[in-house]
This record gives C-alpha cells, sequence and structure tokens, in this order.
C-alpha cells in the first residue's frame, strides 16, 4: 500500500498518530532558557549567541550545561552553573504560554480521536513545573515522556525519546508517526527513530539559513501554518458563516 497523502502535487506521508516535543514548540520555555543564560553570563562579560544556543536546544540539561561551559568558557562548574541555572528557571517557568496555533491543533487532534503524545527532553520535575499554568492544555494529551523515563538512555538526538513515547502509544508503525519538533537535535532523533517530522525552527535559526530540510516532511514558520489533511489527518472543521 502507498503511505503517503496527495497535496498540491506532493506527497506527504499518511499519518496516524503524532508525537509532539515541547520547550519552543508547545511552549515559548526557550525564552527562558535564554534569559537565564545571559544574566548569568553577562556578569562575566560573556555574550550567548545563537550559533551556541543551536548546539543546546533539544537536549537534556546535562549535556546542554556540558556544551555550553565549553563553548563559552565561563568560569563555572557544572555543578555551580546548575544550581545557578536551576534556581532562576524555577522562578521564570510559571511564565510559560503556549505558542500560536498550539492549542487549536492540539484541542483539533483530541476532539477528532488521533492519539497524541508528548516526547520531551526536560525531566518530569522539569515538565511539572513549566506546566503547571497549561494543565488543560497537557490533559489533552494520551502519554508524556520525559528526558528522565527509565526507559530513556540517551538524550535527543538518540532516539530513546520518540522511540518509548511510540510504544506508549500501543506501538503503532514507526512510518505513521509525525513528530512536530523545533530543534535540529530533535529533528535528527526523529529521523533515527523512522519516524517523519515537521520542523518549525525558532526564527533565530532561520536567520542564520537554514541548508538542509535534514529529512524533514516539512519546514514551517509556526503552527499556525500546519494543514492536517496533508498527512491524511482530519482536516480543520470549517469556521461558521
Amino acid at each position: 500500500m502507498d503511505n503517503t497523502a496527495q497535496s498540491a502535487g506532493t506527497k506527504f506521508p499518511t499519518i496516524t498518530h503524532c508525537i509532539f516535543d515541547m520547550d519552543g514548540l508547545l511552549l515559548d520555555t526557550e525564552r527562558i532558557y535564554t534569559e537565564v543564560t545571559e544574566e548569568i553570563l553577562r556578569p562575566h562579560g560573556l555574550t550567548f549567541g545563537w550559533d551556541v544556543k543551536a548546539k543546546l536546544m533539544g537536549r537534556t540539561t546535562h549535556d546542554s550545561i556540558r556544551i555550553l561551559l565549553e563553548e563559552t568558557k565561563v568560569p563555572m562548574t557544572h555543578e555551580e552553573y546548575y544550581q545557578k541555572s536551576h534556581k532562576l528557571q524555577f522562578e521564570k517557568f510559571p511564565s510559560c504560554r503556549p505558542l500560536p496555533g498550539v492549542e487549536r491543533l492540539i484541542a483539533h487532534l483530541n476532539d477528532t480521536n488521533v492519539p497524541i503524545a508528548v516526547g520531551t527532553s526536560s525531566r518530569m520535575e522539569h515538565f511539572e513545573t513549566k506546566t503547571q499554568e497549561n494543565k488543560p492544555l497537557f490533559q489533552l494529551f494520551d502519554t508524556i515522556t520525559c528526558g528522565d523515563d527509565p526507559n530513556v538512555e540517551h538524550g535527543k538526538p538518540h532516539p530513546d525519546i520518540f522511540i518509548e513515547a511510540r510504544r506508549r502509544l500501543g506501538n503503532p508503525p514507526a512510518d505513521q508517526c509525525l513528530v512536530f519538533e523545533d530543534a535540529l537535535n530533535g529533528v535528527e532523533a526523529a529521523r533515527r527513530a523512522g519516524m517523519h517530522v515537521v520542523w518549525i525552527p525558532d526564527p533565530n535559526i532561520v536567520a542564520m539559513g537554514i541548508r538542509d530540510d535534514h529529512g524533514a516532511a516539512e519546514i514551517l514558520t509556526s503552527m499556525e501554518e500546519f494543514q492536517p489533511e496533508k498527512y491524511g489527518l482530519p482536516a480543520f472543521p470549517l469556521p461558521s458563516a
């Protein structure tokens, strides 16, 4: 069987299950990570450019700190940076809000009985803090897989998180799963898991120049642009007259 959907002359895979990253994709947490990092680096006369930030996006907390310390040479130990950033982040995380188009799409997929999951590098403790003001949204998901799940041995760009999310959704065929990601590490993780990807990169990453689609089914500038019917999913209902 040809597992594709036809749209405007382009073939897209036919999808039955969707998996969503969280940071910078569902919620505007990347803003907070940037603010906290800049606040810590500023007293040392250091800046936090997008060339460095792009390397951190989608990774586990400890991988991100390791890379940040290597790239910036800030005179702090891993533990010192972790403790300082952890405190600042937890003060700011409750201000996280859904990004444009997120609530509409998640509600639509839930209403039309499309199985949906979250697959995030965030630890469960962080997930709970980030989502505390957005509980109705996250209650619509069938399952949540966090980076400290016992079945997730390696963080992104390894595929473990998405493989576990798929398992929790009942192990549908990998090529019928669509992952939504904002980070290149996440795109790579999804592709390694044998899944299709919609890549919605941060505008700052786009400004740096995207030279490769990295195997993504399509690249969007916002979740608002996503057309589910292109993937064989139920279309959004027409607006009332």
